[in-house]
């Protein structure tokens, strides 16, 4: 729930921004199958995270969760743009989001985790908080059910395919790096499992989403 300040890790070069675009997304036809997703992408350790959430959750699961909410692929999420310079442009960030390290057999292995939305919610709820020109705080975290505090100043949207990126992505779960655990049970912003922010809005746990690959726009 908390993709209104994710950060980076690693070295590589920022890409160059880009020309806003709102993305379309595209359902698939009657009776066709939702398209294949890149499960093949998780390690060992997420695909399980991810079928225990998918038994939490059941009888959904994270194949129903893309089908009916991320038809297209695309994902999207937001940055202030302090932390953007801070977390992505001045390391060379490789991959977005909290970065981790757990031993993995004789190695250490870095994961990045990412919490992210529908493109097309995101762009859409973007432009219906414009004001004179610059972005509504208030408005936009209402909408998405985030703190307003976390969308103050310029921002910066990212959207990702993550079909073309082939990254591995499952149902958040409460041990996430990034969640804001619910204190009490009347907590609103906060997050609550199953697949969706307190605002409603679908999200995904994105894993090792790569900068290279994104999409950025700046939002005033």
């Amino acid at each position: 729930m908390l993709w209104a300040v994710a950060m980076g890790c690693g070295g590589a070069r920022a890409p160059a921004l880009q020309a806003p675009t709102a993305p379309q997304p595209q359902l698939p036809f009657a009776g066709q199958p939702s398209p294949a997703r890149p499960a093949a992408a998780c390690d060992a350790a997420q695909l399980a995270i991810s079928r225990d959430a998918d038994a939490r959750a059941a009888p959904w699961s994270v194949s129903q969760h893309l089908a009916k909410s991320f038809p297209d692929g695309q994902v999207s999420w937001l940055m202030p743009e302090a932390k953007y310079q801070e977390y992505v442009v001045k390391p060379a960030a490789r991959k977005w989001g909290r970065c981790t390290k757990a031993a993995s057999g004789r190695t250490e292995q870095t994961t990045c985790y990412l919490f992210a939305a529908p493109a097309a919610v995101i762009h859409d709820v973007v432009k219906r908080s414009m004001r004179d020109g610059r972005h509504d705080p208030a408005a936009l975290g209402k909408a998405l059910g985030l703190p307003a505090t976390n969308l103050e100043g310029s921002l910066r949207m990212m959207t990702l395919d993550i079909d073309d990126a082939g990254t591995c992505v499952r149902l958040p779960v409460d041990d996430d790096p990034g969640v804001q655990k619910c204190k009490t049970a009347e907590d609103t912003e906060c997050f609550k499992f199953g697949g969706y922010t307190s605002g409603g809005v679908p999200e995904l746990m994105v894993l090792d989403a790569p900068v290279d690959r994104t999409a950025i726009e700046q939002v005033p």
